[in-house]
């Protein structure tokens, strides 16, 4: 019972995140278990506030049987405590939210930004293309350029395309929201080597979802979400030593779909094995619940949008 709703037992949701620990002070064990890292740069992150977010329509396998179902007051403060914790580390620009579209809280997919270069979104879902040309003039607005994008090329931004700091490169997912071509388009344009990765598992409809790179060339993500060619991609490129592989149990909980800022990795959920095998990487594990946010397929990865290499140019709030 969440609020007062009953949740069915049968969603993709049912679990208890909210019984977690939420501190994100640095803890002994952590600081003991790998050196030291050296400070990175101030980063700067988009989100978008969560006034209109419900789940209003079914797009992905989250969704089923939660319409209606999202507490709006809860996943406002819900929202708030990740807001809150993300800017104690990082610089926050903000999107207005739009009557009309609960997604857009889900800023990831707003498109991929790396240097003064975007890329917009091409939406899969025919619900969320309105978004579209809000996220066009807010970059534009930053004083982004705006990457021309083909119409008939699906791309859901930085839920299918993460930036890999430690090594230059981009992994792009396909096979469920973005098509199989824009990893070459993303290459081209922000002449890095873009990575394809084939989503095999409809519950994982994103890349950011099952896949999360770290920094320190450390890489955490859910096998089974991937075809064996992209598995073995991902094997060829990072080795054994920096890859945290988590079980099913954790990639449920959306424990992949995580914010690094300043070491620490804020997630939704966490068991104490993934907790440990975190703290003994370096980082310092924080979960932030987000059981509303999960009813329609997202967690903190998806409430954010990373824009490297512009904290000084994006408007801020804290």
């Amino acid at each position: 019972m969440i609020d007062g709703r009953s949740t069915p037992e049968n969603s993709l949701t049912s679990f208890d995140a909210d019984a977690a620990v939420l501190s994100d002070a640095p803890r002994s064990d952590a600081r003991e278990a790998a050196p030291s890292r050296p400070a990175p740069a101030r980063r700067a992150l988009l989100m978008c506030a969560p006034d209109h977010f419900g789940v209003d329509y079914i797009i992905n396998p989250w969704m089923e049987n939660q319409i209606g179902q999202a507490a709006l007051p809860r996943a406002k403060a819900q929202w708030e405590n990740l807001r809150g914790k993300l800017a104690a580390h990082s610089d926050i620009a903000f999107v207005a939210p739009t009557p009309g579209l609960p997604d857009m809280v889900f800023t990831a997919n707003a498109g991929l930004a790396i240097g003064d270069t975007a890329v917009v979104s091409r939406f899969n879902a025919k619900e969320r293309r309105p978004e579209e040309r809000l996220f066009c003039e807010w970059f534009e607005a930053q004083g982004y350029s705006i990457a021309p994008w083909p119409e008939n090329v699906p791309f859901e931004g930085a839920g299918d395309a993460l930036l890999d700091h430690a090594r230059g490169i981009v992994w792009c997912g396909y096979g469920w929201r973005s098509g199989e071509e824009a990893p070459k388009h993303l290459q081209k344009i922000f002449d890095r080597r873009a990575v394809a990765l084939r989503l095999v598992d409809s519950r994982f409809y994103h890349l950011d979802t099952c896949f999360c790179p770290l920094s320190g060339g450390w890489l955490m993500y859910y096998p089974d979400a991937f075809d064996i060619a992209s598995r073995e991609a991902i094997r060829a490129i990072a080795p054994v030593e920096k890859r945290i592989e988590v079980g099913e149990k954790d990639a449920l909980s959306f424990a992949c779909n995580a914010v690094e800022v300043s070491g620490r990795v804020f997630l939704n959920a966490c068991s104490d094995d993934l907790r440990s095998r975190l703290i003994d990487a370096g980082f310092t594990p924080v979960v932030t619940p987000l059981s509303e946010f999960m009813k329609a397929g997202g967690a903190a990865k998806c409430l954010t949008l990373q824009l490297p290499g512009a904290a000084s140019t994006v408007m801020q709030r804290g």
